[in-house]
């Protein structure tokens, strides 16, 4: 195990104080042409002294990147670099003519571009300083620009607030699925993976501080026959009472874990071996009458110096430890206890269609915002305007489709031809919005910047419509700039480059944001021992293969594989030869099945198939051909319930293959004999 997260976290602060510079310096190193081609126009000397000197500091920034990003004050510093751009832009414009000159808009595009991802704080105080200079040079500029710089405050202000609103929920979802892919579903217990990381982040504050740290093991005593006595829906809310019970036992800052079936770890920072007993004896007398266990545990860095050789050392002292006392099955009066002994913790829930469905909510608030805007500029500032009637008929017809959008948002999430759908709406008023502009007198008109500043975030919320409305905004404004004109090539060169060079900054962290919740999403899903799926996983991926084959009148099986004496495995060989084991069980079973079947592991030794590329004929065959190829090393037990013939959802199909798992076990004679699952709650939704 290795603890990637501390020491990416640096990585990642470098990178972001890197390409903060180096784009910093983008953008004197492309107003030099300007001012070499416009030589003419009046301060270009004082223009190009003012990019010299940006280039010179942000280069001595990115050189010292490193030092910067090491630094106490980097925050400080990287706030100060952003002040010293709002300068420096603020100073192009002015000496250029004001907010309607080609470098007018380098302030607008810099509030846009720093609005994702940057903290609220700091990102108003650049925000207020970038209006302040945006103002004064429109005051310089004159009373024409008076009208066009209050549209576009109100404008960039409204699309940066969208930007930071959608950017706070995507960060969000990433935090709730990062805790998913950590989070055990059954006892809310971290899970093998989450635990892993928690015990490689304490032993390094151990290194760190000096304090120490140690590991606790927890085997539950007799649990298959808990199982078998009093079903596995009480199996379950015993797994659940006992990660509870444990983490009552423990300090606030100490880490619980279910790593496997019915075993459990602890980790504890800042304790040395003469703790231990104190904490051994308090775990012993809370699980004794319910749930006893084996506890073992190794103290780091005394007695082990890896996490491997702590969790050896501490998986033998659990078996001394059951040798050592009397295991037993605990009374029915005690599992009842356990079973309404308090609620199940509940971990942050994640909808699979949640990102897309604020995408597309987004999306609209977005086309209401501009073509409001918009609309009340024709309203109010147009009455001489001889379209002014049409162009206010296009803009409601815009913010009437928005407003639809924004209103079957939901319904649009799940739809399955919803990025057309997106697509051919986002299209449509787009050619609206560039109507308007266009009868409004071009893209130097009032109107025409707004053609651009929602072209990041677009490219940000919907990728797929932007890939479509970015080439699409890019021609249109090419078009309507050479057909309607009003203004010099340079104007359009550099509203359109910014605008563009902002939106792949937006479309790249975009995909990066969306490869990390991909990612992460997979994680919450799958079993990070065995790799196949874990209950959540199985579960979501069940309930939409039952759904479609009820649609589609096909066959759809319920496995269900019991490995035969597993813990005689656990007991010889210990923990590690029964994780080997398990996982080359999930290997064999996703080897030998169709690819569109689904694998899963519940937990312990207990796997599930659920068969969708089978007829129910061929299940008895299938079956065999499994136990077969798995016999090599163990055996199994199987059981299976078809679609139709043995129930109508996945509760019912669970019940009749537990039951005919049980049957085989009892005429087998084979070990630790399994019982239905008690009816009234569901095994695999409990």
């Amino acid at each position: 195990m290795t603890a990637s997260g501390p020491s990416g976290m640096p990585r990642r602060r470098l990178r972001t104080v890197r390409a903060g510079a180096t784009l910093s310096m983008l953008t004197p190193l492309v107003c030099l042409p300007y001012l070499a081609t416009t030589w003419s126009h009046g301060h270009r000397p004082a223009m190009v002294v003012d990019c010299l000197a940006m280039l010179l500091v942000f280069a001595a920034a990115a050189a010292g990147a490193r030092a910067i990003e090491r630094s106490r004050h980097r925050a400080s510093v990287v706030l100060a670099g952003l002040i010293l751009n709002v300068a420096g832009f603020t100073v192009l414009s002015l000496l250029d003519g004001g907010v309607r000159t080609p470098l007018g808009a380098l302030l607008p595009l810099l509030v846009i571009l720093l609005a994702v991802g940057m903290p609220v704080r700091p990102f108003l105080i650049v925000a207020a300083l970038a209006a302040a200079g945006y103002w004064a040079t429109a005051l310089v500029g004159g009373p024409d620009q008076l009208g066009y710089a209050l549209l576009y405050t109100i404008h960039v202000g409204g699309v940066s607030a969208l930007t930071m609103r959608y950017s706070a929920a995507m960060v969000s979802l990433k935090r709730r699925l990062s805790d998913l892919s950590r989070i055990d579903p059954l006892t809310g217990c971290l899970n093998r993976r989450g635990f892993e990381e928690r015990l490689a982040a304490e032993l390094a504050e151990a290194d760190r501080t000096g304090a120490g740290a140690v590991l606790l093991l927890v085997d539950l005593d007799g649990f298959k026959e808990i199982n078998d006595r009093y079903g596995h829906q009480a199996g379950d809310d015993l797994l659940a009472w006992t990660g509870r019970t444990l983490a009552d036992q423990l300090r606030t800052h100490d880490a619980v874990g279910r790593v496997g079936g019915d075993e459990f770890a602890a980790v504890l920072g800042g304790i040395d071996a003469e703790g231990v007993p104190v904490v051994l004896e308090r775990m012993h007398a809370a699980l004794q009458d319910v749930a006893a266990a084996g506890i073992g545990y190794a103290c780091y860095p005394s007695e082990a110096s890896t996490p491997e050789a702590l969790r050896e050392l501490a998986d033998q002292r659990v078996y001394r430890d059951k040798a050592d006392h009397d295991r037993q099955v605990p009374a029915e009066a005690a599992v009842v206890g356990a079973r309404v002994d308090g609620p199940r913790r509940q971990s942050a829930t994640v909808s699979r269609y949640e990102r897309r469905r604020r995408a597309i909510a987004d999306s609209g608030r977005v086309t209401i915002f501009t073509s409001g805007i918009a609309l009340v500029y024709v309203a109010l500032l147009t009455a001489s305007h001889p379209h002014r009637w049409f162009m206010a008929a296009l803009l409601g017809v815009s913010c009437s489709a928005a407003f639809a959008t924004l209103a079957i948002s939901g319904w649009l999430a799940r739809n399955l031809a919803v990025g057309k759908i997106t697509t051919l709406v986002g299209v449509v008023q787009f050619s609206l919005c560039v109507a308007v502009i266009g009868l409004d007198g071009g893209v130097a008109g009032n109107l025409g910047f707004g053609m651009l500043t929602t072209m990041p975030l677009v490219a940000l919320v919907t990728p797929q419509v932007g890939r479509v409305l970015l080439p699409l905004t890019t021609a249109c404004y090419l078009t309507t700039a050479v057909f309607v004109g009003g203004t010099t090539p340079w104007y359009v060169a550099a509203h359109l480059g910014g605008a563009l060079i902002v939106s792949l900054a937006f479309a790249g962290r975009g995909r990066i944001a969306a490869a990390q919740r991909h990612r992460l999403r997979e994680l919450s899903r799958v079993d990070s021992l065995t790799q196949c799926l874990n209950r959540r996983g199985f579960m979501e991926r069940s309930a939409a293969e039952l759904a479609h084959a009820k649609r589609t009148h096909r066959d759809l099986t319920l496995l269900i594989l019991d490995l035969d004496r597993f813990k005689e495995v656990n007991d010889a060989g210990g923990h590690a030869a029964g994780d080997e084991l398990l996982c080359w069980v999930g290997s064999i079973l996703r080897e030998r099945l169709h690819p569109h079947d689904v694998v899963g592991r519940l937990g312990g030794d207990e796997f599930v198939v659920l068969l969708t590329s089978h007829d129910a004929d061929e299940v008895t065959d299938l079956t065999g051909d499994l136990a077969t190829a798995l016999a090599e090393r163990i055996g199994v037990s199987v059981g299976a319930g078809t679609l139709g013939r043995h129930g109508a959802d996945l509760d019912e199909l669970y019940a009749h293959a537990d039951a005919e798992l049980y049957r085989q076990k009892q005429a087998r004679g084979r070990g630790r004999s399994r019982r239905p699952a008690a009816s009234g709650g569901g095994v695999l939704t409990g």
